[in-house]
């Protein structure tokens, strides 16, 4: 999912996936098993943008697996086989609305993504095993020099899940809302007026690689910033970038316990990690040994993946998570307790996710999905409705 070949729309990405696992126990309930095969999306444009506005729907029809897209009128279309090399897809593409206007849609049972950009459509191709996403990391991709973003939902019979996510990049400001039977609207994403150039700004004033994780078209536009783990495979940050902090947590939990409650609403369940060998090894209740994990990389903090594998299981994958949040908000030295949820430890270390930190300090609630497990402690950019009547898109002012 992280390399600079193509990605493909096999599965839901880091913050989607999130979305699915926390959904997949749930069974439908009476309340809510009404949920229509389609709901209304409104999309509305305050990005003071004179550029045209083209919208995509895509992803996973729940009801059978088929990968495809949705029309305007929610109507689902399976891709076409693809080919080797990449075939071009099918136009999927909505007119958005324009500068301060608004248009609605409708939007499947998915798990999936709302893509929208500005000035130029975006190019997708097929291959045999599914959908080539934008993957702007790679200098060569056809989207790289268009200013687009996307945000992503799961739409199923127990409500509708929708986020804002900067889990790979931060670009063109928008955000999301979902309003209920009762009529009250939920949103989140917004930024702080002249937070869209604080965090850009906030990077460029830093050292050590952050502000090249920038990146400009030739004729000015700033396109996005990248998230740090695409930042690492383009070079930008070197891959040393965490490795003091790294090292200093090792050191500590070599000589102290980690204890990571993982299940908020199971407090007695706990774990304890102790560094042996260069392993940090955690024991149940018990004294048992029910993982192990050899110390992490920057890539594998980022991108909570590889050295930090978080399964879906009921034991690694928990652990995991809590310690790649407790990495990349740099609370590890400062709480041997985690998850450490209060965000007024985040950040706080000279070593830290420099991007997570300057995103979550210009949202307007502070939320944000700067990292795929930025949803410990509920930091998390979603809304959530068991019965929707309505979900909102809102396109932002780039300051």
């Amino acid at each position: 999912m992280r390399h600079k070949l193509p990605r493909r729309l096999l599965a839901p990405t880091a913050a989607a996936a999130l979305i699915a696992a926390a959904i997949a126990i749930q069974a439908p309930s009476s309340a809510n098993a009404a949920v229509p095969d389609t709901i209304p999306l409104k999309l509305t444009n305050n990005s003071g943008r004179g550029d045209a506005v083209y919208v995509y729907t895509i992803g996973t029809l729940l009801s059978t697996g088929q990968q495809g897209w949705a029309d305007a009128n929610g109507t689902f279309h399976a891709w076409p086989a693809g080919g080797n090399p990449p075939t071009p897809a099918p136009d999927a593409s909505i007119a958005g609305p324009a500068a301060g206007q608004s248009t609605t849609i409708r939007i499947p049972k998915f798990s999936g993504r709302i893509y929208f950009s500005y000035g130029q459509k975006l190019v997708f191709k097929l291959t045999t095993g599914g959908l080539v996403q934008p993957a702007v990391q790679n200098p060569s991709d056809p989207n790289h020099d268009i200013l687009f973003n996307w945000s992503e939902y799961t739409l199923n019979d127990s409500g509708l899940w929708l986020n804002s996510t900067q889990v790979d990049m931060f670009s063109a400001p928008y955000a999301v809302g979902v309003q209920g039977a009762g009529g009250s609207t939920a949103t989140t994403g917004h930024l702080k007026s002249g937070g869209y150039n604080g965090v850009l700004n906030d990077l460029r004033g830093r050292s050590g690689g952050w502000a090249g994780l920038i990146q400009t078209r030739s004729d000015g536009t700033v396109l996005r910033a990248l998230a740090p783990g695409h930042g690492l495979e383009s070079g930008a940050l070197p891959a040393s970038v965490m490795d003091d902090y790294i090292n200093r947590v090792w050191q500590k939990y070599a000589s102290a316990t980690l204890t990571v409650t993982p299940f908020g609403d199971q407090p007695d369940t706990k774990y304890f990690g102790r560094v042996s060998g260069g392993v940090m090894n955690f024991t149940n209740s018990s004294g048992a040994v029910v993982t192990s994990f050899q110390k992490p990389d920057a890539d594998s903090v980022f991108g909570c993946h590889k050295l930090l594998d978080a399964p879906n299981d009921q034991v690694r994958g928990p652990i995991s998570r809590t310690l790649c949040a407790g990495f990349n908000r740099t609370t590890l030295l400062v709480d041997p307790d985690q998850p450490d949820t209060s965000s007024a430890n985040f950040y706080q270390d000279a070593v830290t996710n420099q991007y997570a930190r300057a995103i979550h300090a210009q949202m307007a609630d502070g939320k944000a999905y700067a990292f795929a497990f930025d949803d410990v402690g509920n930091h998390e950019s979603l809304v959530h409705d068991g019965n929707p009547q309505q979900a909102d898109l809102t396109l932002d002012p780039f300051d």
